[in-house]
């Protein structure tokens, strides 16, 4: 089961924080179709927001078709996103990379800021790439 972390200070609404960290879940594996999400109660007393902010963001996740709602029985994962499960090799390469990131003194909004960077640089190239191609 996801337990989700709210950050105040992040300047992201909170339900747009409980939707992405359900979209993380779901790309990593982490969550799987038929999965029961926690209800709007365990995430209020675990958070402490307001219940209206979850059932906002599991009302998103809805509309995407990502869950559903069962009268009742709670909200479950209709599907699951990309194919990064969380024990894949690349995620391994990719803690040990931060670790020498942090190690050489990068804040953790330099190691953002600069794997943004390189997540566009490789996502537009590859984009331009197939244009060429056409």
């Amino acid at each position: 089961m996801v337990e989700y972390r709210i950050d105040r200070r992040s300047g992201v609404a909170t339900y747009v924080q409980i939707v992405q960290q359900t979209k993380h879940a779901l790309r990593l594996g982490l969550l799987q179709p038929g999965d029961k999400l926690p209800t709007a109660r365990e995430v209020v007393e675990a958070t402490a927001i307001n219940p209206n902010t979850v059932l906002k963001a599991y009302r998103e996740l809805e509309r995407d078709g990502l869950v559903e709602a069962r009268r009742g029985l709670g909200t479950f994962v209709r599907r699951s996103l990309g194919a990064a499960p969380a024990d894949s090799p690349l995620r391994a390469e990719l803690v040990a990379w931060a670790e020498r990131a942090r190690t050489a003194g990068l804040e953790r909004e330099d190691v953002a800021a600069l794997f943004a960077a390189v997540l566009d640089e490789q996502f537009t190239a590859d984009r331009q790439h197939e244009g060429d191609q056409a």
